[in-house]
C-alpha cells in the first residue's frame, strides 16, 4: 500500500540516492555494507545506488573498498555558495573584525530555524572553535541564529517556535519557549545576541544582524571562540565592533533605517 503521505512525484529511488550522499557527508568512508545498515537497505540495493553515484561522479571507491564523496559535491556547493553575494560584501568587514580580536568570524544565512554558516575567517589563535562552511545549527541557540530570530515580524516568529521542540545541545541552551522570547526581547533592546555555552560547551559567540532589502534580518555576523578567552569585558568590546560593522552591511545591502544603531 501506497504511503498516503508522499505526494504523487514524489521519487523514493531519488530519495533514497540523496540520503545515501548525505550519509557519505557525516560519516566519510563507508563500505557497502554500512550504508545499508545505516540507511535500512539491503546490500544489493546499497550497491547499486553507490555504484550509479560512482558512474556519475558524486564518489569514489578507495583502495579499502569503501565509497567517498568526490569534489563533484564541492563544487556543487560552491555554485550555490556564489549566488549570495553577501558573502563578497560581508569579507572586508569580517577580515577588519579578525584582525581586532583574532578569534573566528562567522556570517550566517538563516533558513527558516536553522543557521547556515556561509563564510568563515578562522581564529588567529591556536586554540579555536570552528564551525566549518557550508555546516547548519539551530537558530535558537547560536548568536548567529538568536540575532535573525529577534528581529523578525511577530506573527513569522510566532509560526517557527510553534513548531519546534527546543532539545539542548550545550550546558545552557534555552529550553522554554517563554525565555527564549524573553532573549529575544532583549536582544531587539540592545541589538546583538549572545550565545553562552548554549551550542557547545566552552563556546561562546557575539552576533549582529544584517537586514536586506525588504528589511528583513536574513543574515548576521559572528564572533566566536572559547569561553575562557571571551570573557564579559571582552564581549563588551566585541558587540559594540560587530554592531557597527553590521549597522555598515545593512546599509549597503538592504535598509538604511532597519540598521542597528550602536
Amino acid at each position: 500500500m501506497k504511503n498516503p503521505r508522499k505526494k504523487y512525484f514524489h521519487i523514493n529511488s531519488l530519495e533514497k540516492g540523496t540520503k545515501v550522499l548525505e550519509l557519505l557527508a557525516e560519516m566519510g568512508e563507508l563500505s557497502v555494507t554500512k550504508v545499508a545498515e545505516h540507511l535500512g537497505l539491503n546490500r544489493t540495493g546499497s550497491h547499486r545506488f553507490l555504484a550509479t553515484l560512482r558512474e556519475l561522479g558524486y564518489v569514489e571507491k578507495n583502495q579499502d573498498s569503501r565509497y567517498q564523496l568526490t569534489f563533484k559535491i564541492l563544487e556543487l556547493g560552491m555554485k550555490t555558495a556564489n549566488r549570495f553575494e553577501i558573502r563578497r560584501e560581508a569579507r572586508p568587514y569580517m577580515q577588519e573584525l579578525s584582525l581586532a580580536f583574532r578569534e573566528t568570524i562567522n556570517l550566517g544565512f538563516r533558513d527558516g530555524l536553522e543557521i547556515l554558516h556561509l563564510d568563515k575567517i578562522e581564529s588567529l589563535e591556536i586554540l579555536r572553535m570552528d564551525s566549518p562552511v557550508g555546516s547548519r545549527a539551530p537558530a535558537y541557540c547560536t548568536a548567529l541564529g538568536k540575532a535573525s530570530l529577534a528581529f523578525l515580524p511577530q506573527n513569522e516568529l510566532d509560526v517557527l517556535l510553534n513548531g519546534v521542540k527546543l532539545k539542548p545541545h550545550g550546558p545552557n541552551t534555552i529550553t522554554s519557549k517563554k525565555k527564549l522570547r524573553q532573549e529575544l526581547e532583549r536582544i531587539r533592546n540592545q541589538g546583538y545576541a549572545i550565545d553562552d555555552e548554549e551550542l557547545a560547551f566552552g563556546l561562546r559567540c557575539v552576533a549582529a544582524p544584517i537586514f536586506d532589502h525588504t528589511g528583513l534580518p536574513r543574515y548576521s555576523i559572528s564572533v566566536a571562540g572559547p569561553a575562557m578567552r571571551l570573557t564579559e569585558k571582552r564581549m563588551q568590546q566585541i558587540q559594540k565592533a560587530v554592531k557597527k560593522v553590521c549597522g555598515k552591511l545593512s546599509q549597503r545591502w538592504g535598509k538604511p533605517g532597519k540598521a542597528v544603531s550602536v
